[in-house]
């Protein structure tokens, strides 16, 4: 009797002739993320096997599991010969120990093996009913565990009780490359889990207003973004100098513009820096009508100066829906950590809720744009988390 870890994925199973493609990915994703452990992994139909681990790193590796966009479901299960008194001895195992109402469920893959599914089902609980009937009670629609058998076309059957859901979605890799914005507050984190839920690979971006933002802002960020990397397969972070640009904006536009004119700068910056490291759209946490930065009217300002897709993932989302994301993907403790980001330098009092799209161009227009943007790229740095 073996332990082992039975993976699987969901949305794949939509993939027609591409299947293998994802499954393969899927595949690289899992062994590099495991890569510090030692064990034996097989792809089996619609599943993979994680065998011949060292049981103290069990912890460590389903942790590792629950990070992997694109795993739907695992189950630690029990290995043994498809035969029905080792399918038994295993259930035993299970059932040790347990107060509860179960039942069995078989599935018999194949088909050679005798009895057939609903027998096999039966003869199992009714035995489990005799070796702990004062503590077992069947209730076939709404027990309180279930006993899965597994039995395998190579001979062996997989017990076990628990579908431990993931965080489904596709793997990392499977839908190209974006560049996140990340500011160090609450949404940004939760947009890139988001979109490397979906399969894109995900690279960031973080504007630093030294010296009135400091070092501990910046290792906020730097903390938040080692955070998505986990759900990123790792990731890079670019910071980039942004205070001359606040600066200029403060000193030649009029106070209203200050956020407005703020975010046309990032967008045209970021664009620039995810065409040279080919990323192929600008991925923000913006949720619509959260603050002045994010009515449809400042969005449809920032999003003009850019040709590249902008994705929004929490364009819909309510703080307390995005808040309740932060906290299962553990950002939201560093996310709130008392350190200002550049958004906080000259905030105005009364920013501009519906920015007119002219003004905003004319008042831009007593800036050397272009020249300040070649300027941030002088001061650019890069880390590998």
């Amino acid at each position: 009797m073996e332990n082992a870890i039975i993976i699987r994925y969901c949305e794949i199973h939509l993939k027609g002739k591409n299947r293998g493609f994802f499954e393969k990915l899927l595949k690289e994703n899992i062994k590099k993320s495991l890569k510090d452990f030692e064990f034996t992994f097989t792809p089996m139909h619609s599943r993979y096997l994680i065998e011949n681990f060292n049981e103290s790193d069990y912890d460590l590796i389903i942790d590792k599991l629950h990070k992997i966009p694109g795993i739907h479901t695992y189950s630690r299960a029990l290995v043994v010969e498809s035969n029905i008194e080792k399918i038994f001895e295993a259930a035993c195992v299970l059932c040790e120990g347990k107060v509860a109402t179960f039942k069995v469920v078989t599935n018999r893959a194949d088909k050679t093996f005798s009895p057939n599914s609903m027998e096999t089902s039966m003869l199992l609980g009714a035995r489990l009913l005799d070796k702990f009937g004062n503590n077992l009670t069947v209730d076939v629609k709404n027990p309180e565990f279930t006993v899965y058998v597994d039995i395998r076309e190579d001979g062996k059957t997989f017990v076990y009780t628990e579908l431990v859901h993931c965080i489904s979605g596709m793997p990392v890799g499977s839908a190209g490359k974006g560049l996140l914005l990340v500011s160090g507050g609450i949404d940004s984190p939760v947009a890139g889990y988001m979109m490397a839920k979906r399969g894109m690979k995900i690279d960031c971006l973080h504007f630093h207003s030294y010296p009135y933002t400091g070092e501990a802002a910046k290792e906020k960020v730097i903390e938040l973004t080692r955070k998505i990397g986990e759900y990123n397969g790792g990731i890079n972070l670019w910071v980039i100098s942004f205070t001359h640009i606040q600066e200029a904006i403060h000193q030649y536009c009029p106070e209203e513009f200050m956020i407005t004119l703020m975010r046309r700068f990032m967008m045209r910056i970021a664009e620039r820096l995810a065409k040279q490291q080919n990323d192929q759209a600008i991925i923000t946490g913006e949720s619509l009508g959260q603050v002045a930065s994010q009515t449809i009217e400042s969005i449809t300002s920032s999003n003009s100066v850019v040709t590249m897709p902008v994705l929004r993932p929490l364009i819909a989302f309510d703080k307390i829906d995005i808040i309740d994301i932060s906290r299962k993907i553990d950002t939201y403790e560093t996310s709130i950590l008392p350190y200002e980001d550049c958004c906080t330098v000259f905030l105005p009092k009364f920013p501009a809720i519906k920015p007119n799209l002219e003004r905003v161009i004319k008042a831009e227009s007593r800036l050397d744009v272009e020249g300040l943007i070649d300027e941030a790229f002088k001061n650019v740095e890069k880390y590998e988390l």
